[in-house]
């Protein structure tokens, strides 16, 4: 029977010698060669008929190799189930070399291996602090929001002429010089503007243009901050880069449009929110701001989660076998790597290996589920928001039909099953952490949003 025996050679990081006598293999290496004559299909012989060795002679070596190396994997995994290793990926042959196996020179066999160690950690969530934030939605924002519905359940116009800030412009830009003289091999680009996207200073000079006028410009005359990095991502260029916002650009207007805003009345109301029985602008208005405080609340709700897994990341500390998972690296991948792109990935590599045991330990320790059920809620969840928003009856027929097809679905099952148990364990985790509560304008809370990427 094969042996295996364990040494340390590192840090979390062992080596596995499987050894074979010639018994452990010759006697199966023998019947397989004649369960391999029986079906052997070769030409000039009736099947089962063929010497057996002439089937030694031509198959032998290969059945051989195949039967020693068949079972040095099955005492391999063998080993590791009855001792329960938790180890990174898969063995790493050390020094094998498969043409040192010769039938006609059967022996005992040594074969080498490297396993990664996963470490041991532990967390407490008990000593997480984290800020739940919690956005003051003003009468300014609501107003903003009800002027936004307005504007897009309107009716669009054609004026002759721009009159003012919610004109919208279709406008083909052209790089060019101050006096407006197109740059050869400079760079064209369709686009569509609200004139009110204009620095304010600059506006007075569309108001009164019409289709085919032309304005030309300096980007950093014509834009403020925030509109001109939009405009010089849309335009191809790269704001980091220095004086880009010195350079001039001509617009020539080819539609002026402008839209007559719906009226703030029962049609409006049933227009944005079908389901709700909403009679009065007041209570348009209240529907809105609801919105805006769910849409906070949850975006309140993802920054805590943010805050956790930015301080797990930071906090929880654990050894790694780099040696192991360097060379894991370079010829575990579907391509091989070298030395120096092993070493080069190996630290955002380390961060997400990080994560996964983090996570993983976290839902094992919560006793997370995730149930079949879960998974086609998740998806009529999904269908709702394709169909843009709106709370369908979610026993309606076809919505049971879309959610068991993309049950059948086998990417979307494990992608939903690592999203909904990452939110349950977030959920279980937030009953844990120290939390202290702390109002926010909407602008601020937009600023601790940025980074948020687990």
């Amino acid at each position: 029977m094969a042996t295996v025996t364990r040494e340390n050679i590192g840090l979390l990081n062992d080596k596995l010698t499987v050894s074979l006598s010639k018994e452990d293999y010759f006697s199966s290496f023998e019947q397989s060669l004649k369960k391999y004559a029986k079906t052997a299909n070769i030409p000039g012989f009736r099947k089962g008929m063929v010497p057996a060795g002439l089937v030694k002679k031509m198959y032998g070596q290969s059945v051989f190799t195949d039967e020693v190396l068949r079972n040095v994997e099955k005492s391999l995994t063998d080993y590791l189930q009855k001792e329960q290793i938790d180890i990174f990926a898969q063995p790493l042959p050390l020094d094998v070399d498969a043409r040192a196996l010769d039938m006609n020179n059967p022996k005992d066999y040594a074969f080498a291996f490297e396993i990664g160690l996963k470490p041991s950690f532990e967390i407490d969530a008990k000593n997480i602090n984290v800020t739940r934030y919690a956005v003051t939605v003003t009468d300014e924002m609501v107003n903003e929001e009800v002027d936004r519905l307005q504007t897009r359940h309107g009716k669009m116009t054609e004026p002759e002429e721009v009159t003012g800030d919610d004109n919208l412009l279709n406008v083909k830009f052209t790089e060019s010089d101050k006096e407006g003289n197109a740059v050869e091999g400079g760079i064209t680009k369709d686009n569509s503007l609200l004139v009110k996207y204009f620095a304010e200073k600059f506006r007075k000079n569309l108001i009164g243009k019409k289709n085919n006028d032309v304005v030309t410009f300096q980007l950093k005359k014509a834009f403020e901050e925030k509109e001109l990095d939009f405009i010089l991502s849309d335009l191809g260029l790269n704001k980091e880069e220095k004086k880009v916002a010195d350079k001039y650009f001509t617009i020539t207007i080819t539609k002026v449009g402008l839209v007559n805003k719906a009226e703030l009345n029962e049609e409006l109301f049933v227009a944005v929110y079908p389901n709700k029985e909403i009679k009065t602008a007041e209570d348009f208005k209240a529907a809105v701001k609801a919105e805006i405080e769910a849409y906070y609340s949850a975006q309140s709700k993802n920054q805590v989660h943010d805050q956790i897994y930015h301080y797990l990341l930071d906090n929880v500390k654990m050894d790694f076998p780099e040696s192991f998972l360097k060379r894991w690296l370079q010829t575990g991948g579907e391509k091989p790597k070298t030395q120096e792109e092993a070493e080069q990935e190996f630290p955002s590599f380390a961060d997400q290996l990080r994560w996964t045991l983090i996570s993983s330990k976290l839902i094992a320790d919560n006793n997370i589920e995730v149930l079949p059920e879960d998974i086609k809620n998740f998806a009529k969840q999904q269908l709702f928001q394709y169909m843009g928003g709106q709370m369908l009856d979610e026993n309606q027929s076809w919505v049971e039909d879309y959610a068991n097809r993309m049950m059948q679905d086998k990417k979307f099952v494990e992608d939903s099953y690592h999203r909904i148990s990452t939110e349950k364990m977030f959920a279980a985790l937030e009953t844990s952490v120290k939390a202290k509560e702390e109002s926010i304008s909407a602008e601020d809370f937009a600023s601790k949003l940025h980074h948020h990427h687990h």
